[in-house]
């Protein structure tokens, strides 16, 4: 089945000069949850800005279900829905109206049977006649989602869906957007909450310096990339990690009192611990407790930014 997203060495020059984009190559799989992570000035608005027909291109396609979204603009736009990050909306209009008038901005036929359906799933149907300006921020978001949704796009971009959010409302929110998902709908998250891609995505892609760091399936990037730990609480602290375990990837806590071993997650069969404490007795090192840890999606995105240099323009 091809890509529902289709971005082919995609650049973008701002007049500065400032390069934002330095040939991206992505295809966006129909159906799923793409979260894109990546730090303040990446790219990650710009690219989605491109793709919504907000920004222009330096050079480079995007297809959104097989139309060009220069070529065939009409088309493409009417597949895509758009949450912006900011709380924009006519601050003096019901939350039913804001609604219809977006569905119509699109040609879309009246349908308030689909616009009650989209109120309900998002807990908006009881304020259907409340001014926006009287909702909490919360409410406000979701009625941006509902906005996005009335003109019944196939894609839906979310910029920093749940900022500003308390807890509660981001796993609320999380649930409604799983439900978008079975209904078919194509998401793709932009968020600075770590734990909002590890929850929710299917893919992840890492963006920096206008560049695409990795894309890979959520399970497969944590076990590529992933390390695991295991910590030795020692009987006794040691002043320094014996000669003979030098060429072990060891490290020794600033009191002595913890031997910490790394490990690849890739190596299930051979992560060594079995020889690990069997030179430790060998040493005569003995530990009273141990536990094991696994890296975070956060640590590994830490190190994914962290080891990315920038790439200056022109180069």
């Amino acid at each position: 089945m091809p890509p529902i997203i289709s971005i082919r060495n995609l650049t973008k020059t701002y007049a500065s000069g400032f390069q934002a984009l330095k040939g991206v190559d992505l295809d966006i799989h129909r159906g799923e949850i793409f979260a894109l992570l990546g730090p303040n000035g990446a790219g990650k608005t710009t690219l989605i800005s491109i793709i919504c027909g907000i920004v222009n291109a330096s050079s480079g396609t995007v297809t959104a279900d097989g139309h060009d979204i220069v070529r065939d603009a009409r088309a493409a736009r009417s597949l895509i829905g758009l949450v912006p990050q900011e709380l924009s909306t006519d601050a003096f209009e019901s939350v039913w109206a804001t609604c219809r008038f977006s569905r119509g901005l699109y040609g879309k036929p009246p349908n308030p049977g689909y616009l009650e359906k989209v109120l309900r799933q998002l807990s908006l149907w009881d304020k259907r006649d409340s001014k926006i300006l009287a909702l909490s921020g919360g409410m406000k978001r979701r009625v941006l989602i509902a906005k996005a949704l009335a003109h019944e796009p196939r894609i839906l971009f979310l910029d920093e869906p749940t900022a500003g959010v308390d807890v509660e409302l981001r796993h609320e929110m999380w649930d409604m957007v799983r439900g978008l998902r079975e209904d078919g709908v194509t998401i793709l998250l932009t968020t600075h909450y770590i734990e909002e891609a590890e929850e929710m995505a299917d893919r992840i892609g890492v963006i920096n310096h206008g560049e695409l760091v990795v894309v890979e399936d959520k399970a497969t990037l944590m076990r590529k990339l992933g390390k695991r730990q295991l910590a030795l609480s020692l009987q006794e602290p040691l002043p320094a990690i014996p000669p003979a375990l030098a060429d072990l990837p060891l490290e020794l806590s600033a009191d002595g009192g913890t031997l910490t071993y790394t490990f690849d997650v890739q190596q299930e069969e051979r992560t060594g611990i079995a020889s690990l404490l069997r030179r430790l007795a060998e040493q005569g090192v003995d530990f009273k407790d141990l536990h094991s840890s696994e890296s975070s999606l956060e640590d590994i995105f830490v190190s994914l930014v962290r080891d990315t240099p920038p790439v200056r323009a022109g180069a």
